[in-house]
């Protein structure tokens, strides 16, 4: 499998550092979770039947007409290749790493191309998957672009695959109210904006009948009862959600303002920032090191096809978080 952020265990081992003395910022996921509401106490008992109530929720907060409720976004990433004949596919990159390599794993031809190129791209290839915003440079295309786009592959049987895990807190920039229209596919996370990543919960948009073909590959039972309970309310509660946007933009901009303060050149979204290899002075590598020796584990990329070594850093949870970064990235640069 593929390495990801989170992986705080493996840290724990790696530097010999107790699992709650860590600072985790190598994920996206917002600091900030969801209260998840007492559950019904039957939730643990009766099969998890499919739920009109998620449904509605979800195509209410996403904007969405059809919605497929999936195990986390992850799972419709692996199911969809699965669902096409051998299609050239092309994957913008730098992007998050599952989406090339789950189309390679069911036998597709696979490139990767950056985003400046894929206009280009579009004209050649049967399958674009891209992310927006993408993860982990931050770098958005315009909507009325990606409509464009879906409308070539479309007339030919194409598919144009848009993965907005990060897309809660930037509305305007969501195709998902589009995705009536035939080769149109739009994946969500509940992990990401809401902080819920261990309920393990996403939503696929696209047509009824591309909806129906996933549902029956991915088989009945796929999101736990307590799951759809906590989604429900979270989707729901349209004053956390704005009081969430609020918050995550603001400390946001205080990651952005303290990474530039080290004269670090970054990009990114309110959940995270990224910064090259190239910017950190071909130091990326030994910054992660450096910061995991003082308890703070950041996300380190390896270079890949259109990737450069770089580094993403999540949000921490608390002011102490707060400072303990700052402090840290200021050893750094005092010592370089």
């Amino acid at each position: 499998m593929l390495k990801h952020g989170g992986n705080l265990r493996d840290a724990a081992k790696m530097f010999s550092r107790p699992l709650d003395d860590w600072l985790d910022l190598s994920t996206g996921i917002s600091p900030h979770f969801y209260p998840a509401p007492a559950l019904a106490p039957n939730a643990w008992h009766r099969l998890p039947e499919y739920s009109d109530d998620l449904i509605h929720a979800a195509q209410t907060f996403y904007g969405a007409p059809h919605m497929l409720a999936v195990a986390g976004s992850q799972a419709a990433i692996q199911a969809l290749p699965r669902l096409r004949s051998l299609s050239r596919v092309v994957v913008s990159a730098p992007s998050y790493a599952e989406h090339a390599y789950q189309w390679r794993q069911a036998g597709h031809a696979v490139s990767e191309t950056r985003y400046e190129d894929l206009h280009d791209a579009v004209a050649n290839s049967d399958v674009v998957v891209l992310c927006n915003p993408n993860n982990p440079t931050g770098e958005v295309i315009a909507p009325a672009q990606l409509l464009q786009w879906a409308e070539q592959l479309a007339q030919r049987g194409g598919w144009l695959i848009v993965d907005e895990a990060f897309a809660d807190t930037l509305p305007e920039i969501s195709v998902a109210a589009h995705t009536q229209r035939e080769g149109l596919i739009v994946l969500r996370s509940v992990g990401k904006f809401f902080g819920l990543a261990g309920i393990r919960l996403g939503f696929v948009a696209a047509s009824s009948a591309l909806l129906d073909r996933l549902a029956n590959y991915l088989g009945p039972w796929t999101i736990s009862g307590p799951a759809q309970q906590i989604a429900i309310s979270a989707l729901s509660d349209t004053s956390w959600q704005q009081h969430q946007r609020l918050l995550l933009q603001r400390e946001g901009e205080r990651l952005r303002c303290l990474l530039i303060q080290q004269n670090w050149q970054c990009s990114g979204t309110d959940l995270f920032q990224w910064i090259s290899d190239h910017h950190l002075q071909q130091q990326s590598q030994a910054l992660c090191h450096f910061m995991a020796e003082r308890g703070i584990w950041l996300r380190w990329f390896e270079e890949g096809a259109y990737r450069p070594h770089g580094v993403r850093f999540g949000l921490p949870a608390n002011e102490a978080g707060w400072q303990r970064l700052q402090l840290a990235c200021a050893e750094w640069t005092s010592q370089i």
